[in-house]
């Protein structure tokens, strides 16, 4: 099936990239040639494939492949993973926290394929808004849940290294389906994510 992560590299787009990222460091005015930066464009050009090899993955199967009976029908949540992104605008990065819950509706999902999924969709070229929405629509049109809920918390070092310069500023996006459109549903799930239960 195809949802594993994988750290093969295509021999002919890592040329490519590499004779690219020659001629960018090249343009910065830097020499390529430069005993530091000999190997940066070949780095480099694995680093992108890396940081865009969600575009191989399928979400939607990683669910499936963990998917099982169950008549639990309570509030599954899955906080304060880790996300890493790319900001399809100037191909910087962003990162922070996702928390995710679903209400199973006849089957529940292994737990790490949260993250998993999270992790095929942000390894693209992003904006935090359309990764909110795949997440959670993923997980519904796959699992059929009662109901869907993401709250991403991000930091852009587009905001935060060039432009505005805001290095303290965190964007926040959230989305919800079913029984989360329901304000009591929506608030026990925002007060959860924000409790530290486990200390």
């Amino acid at each position: 099936m195809n949802y594993e992560k994988k750290e093969i590299y295509d021999k002919k787009i890592t040329k490519i990239l590499k004779e690219n990222y020659e001629k960018i460091i090249k343009k910065t005015g830097e020499d390529p040639k430069r005993e530091g930066l000999l190997k940066t464009p070949e780095r480099a050009s694995k680093a992108m494939q890396f940081l865009t090899h969600g575009y191989d993955l399928e979400p939607a199967e990683i669910l499936r492949s963990a998917m099982f009976k169950e008549d639990y029908s309570e509030m599954v949540i899955v906080k304060n993973i880790e996300l890493y992104s790319l900001c399809e605008h100037h191909l910087l990065p962003f990162f922070g926290k996702a928390h995710v819950a679903y209400i199973p509706n006849g089957h529940i999902v292994g737990l790490s394929k949260i993250p998993r999924i999270i992790d095929a969709f942000a390894r693209r070229l992003q904006v935090q808004e359309r990764l909110t929405d795949q997440i959670l629509n993923c997980i519904q049109d796959t699992l059929k849940p009662q109901g869907v809920a993401v709250v991403l918390e991000a930091q852009h070092l587009c905001m935060m290294m060039r432009g505005v310069s805001k290095q303290s500023s965190v964007t926040t996006t959230s989305a919800f389906t079913g029984q989360f459109e329901k304000v009591e549903t929506r608030s026990e799930f925002l007060n959860l994510i924000g409790t530290n239960l486990h200390k």
